[in-house]
């Protein structure tokens, strides 16, 4: 039996003239937590509808708990929880006609996880979802979905549009899910300090590619900022090995590398530096300055 519960291969989608992922190699252990990063445009989405077979791939192939997915059985769909940015339910109906539809459907369904889930928001089951606020209905769908007991749960931008207290509630209820079922959670989001809360493993996309999977702590150790004082003109950026990014902060210039040791300190000396000195980043720098390093034209290295 495998260890990962999603693997692709050479995994491609085009839409027209735009390939949307681009022979994607992914390979997903099973447990834990894995954040799925990238900027908008990147093939998150576009790789969630594949793996459940919503899309059909231009080639190459991906895999779900064992199983091609575009040949996933109803029972191995019942594994499966997802849970989307838009909380779509219908919106006519009562809350606990909802419940007893999906409890009917599950013959696995736990009522001690939904009731667990469900206490964190203000949900009155006799409410039509369309008198639900956007963070009750994020919370009804969690707790379904959860009480459902998948295998593997893919959440793509859940806490989009929540506030601060709904998106408390929404996390706590995924770290604890996790914990306490063994459950594979899949979550996308751009908020990296969700991320940095619930992740064990980050994933970053761009442009249809898979450009880093790695632990967040790993991924925030190789890159840094270097805080530079310059007597005379900042040289160019292309002169800068593992550059990604600069900003001038009161007359000194931060730069952001990757992949760069304490040798930087002399080219930086060689460069014309007074003074150069190392500090870390968070997680949030380190991933938007990744990215925006891959937006860059030569034009801008310069």
């Amino acid at each position: 039996m495998s260890n990962y519960v999603i693997e692709t291969e050479n995994l491609s989608k085009q839409f027209g003239k735009k390939m949307a992922l681009s022979n994607l190699d992914l390979k997903i252990k099973t447990g834990g937590i894995h954040a799925i990063v990238g900027s908008n445009g990147a093939g998150k989405s576009t790789l969630f509808k594949l793996l459940l077979g919503v899309l059909s791939p231009s080639h190459g192939s991906s895999y779900i708990l064992g199983q091609d997915s575009q040949s996933l059985t109803p029972e191995l769909r019942g594994k499966i929880g997802f849970v989307n940015e838009e909380h779509t339910l219908p919106g006519w109906t009562k809350v606990k006609n909802i419940l007893k539809m999906e409890q009917s459907f599950f013959p696995k369904w736990n009522e001690a996880i939904y009731h667990q889930v469900i206490g964190n928001f203000n949900v009155d089951p006799e409410q039509k979802v369309n008198q639900l606020s956007r963070g009750e209905r994020a919370g009804f769908n969690l707790a379904m979905a959860l009480a459902k007991r998948p295998q593997v749960l893919i959440l793509d931008e859940p806490t989009l549009g929540l506030d601060v207290v709904a998106k408390q509630a929404f996390l706590e209820s995924v770290l604890f899910t996790e914990k306490s079922e063994e459950s594979t959670v899949i979550y996308c989001s751009h908020q990296m300090d969700e991320i940095e809360r619930v992740a064990d493993q980050l994933i970053v996309m761009e442009k249809g590619n898979l450009i880093n999977t790695s632990t967040p702590d790993a991924f925030c150790q190789r890159i840094h900022y270097w805080v530079v004082d310059m007597a005379g003109q900042k040289p160019p950026k292309k002169q800068i090995p593992g550059f990604l990014q600069i900003r001038e902060i009161e007359g000194d210039y931060h730069y952001m590398v990757i992949d760069q040791g304490d040798e930087l300190k002399e080219v930086f000396q060689q460069l014309g530096a007074v003074s150069a000195y190392k500090s870390s980043v968070s997680l949030n720098q380190a991933v938007n300055g990744f990215l925006s390093r891959n937006h860059m034209s030569p034009e801008q290295l310069t």
